[in-house]
């Protein structure tokens, strides 16, 4: 049976190995998400990060802070969440260079583009799905057996 933390380790560990989400500002300019890839910063499960740009939509939007939501879906659709939060533009340079690595250096014309924004998204509530046994669950419909049951404890509203 999944408990709470378990749900939340489960999410913390797969952002950090998926990386992508669709972020987007609640009551944002026509309410869209985006794409976008998160940093961790190393065990730390009280943020997430974001490298992007001055001139990306969310950046404009964001200002000095704005409550925001995550969708993440794992890469192998094990585990689905929708998370509330709080998205801020993080202006100290340390948090930078501590995050910084040559998939963003890719992107950049190094740690002090002027363009260079990082965003903090601090998670607040969250739903999580956990899909562990799609494979099973199939198997178990052309049975004839309910396979809602296994279900039951793999949902949850959770505190980041």
């Amino acid at each position: 049976m999944s408990n709470e933390a378990e749900l939340k380790a489960k999410f913390w560990k797969a952002l950090k190995s998926d990386r992508t989400g669709l972020i987007g500002l609640r009551g944002g300019e026509g309410g869209r998400a985006q794409p976008m890839t998160f940093v961790l910063d190393g065990d730390e499960t009280e943020a997430a990060w974001i490298f992007s740009a001055v001139d990306v939509d969310l950046v404009k939007e964001t200002g000095a802070g704005a409550p925001a939501l995550l969708h993440f879906a794992s890469k192998g659709h094990d585990l689905f969440a929708a998370v509330d939060g709080r998205l801020t533009i993080e202006t100290d340079p340390e948090m930078v260079e501590r995050l910084w690595n040559p998939f963003i250096a890719a992107w950049y014309e190094g740690k002090d583009d002027p363009k260079l924004r990082l965003l903090r998204f601090e998670p607040g509530q969250a739903q999580i799905w956990l899909n562990e046994n799609s494979l099973f669950a199939g198997v178990k419909m052309l049975l004839g057996v309910d396979p809602k049951k296994d279900y039951d404890d793999k949902t949850a509203e959770v505190r980041l």
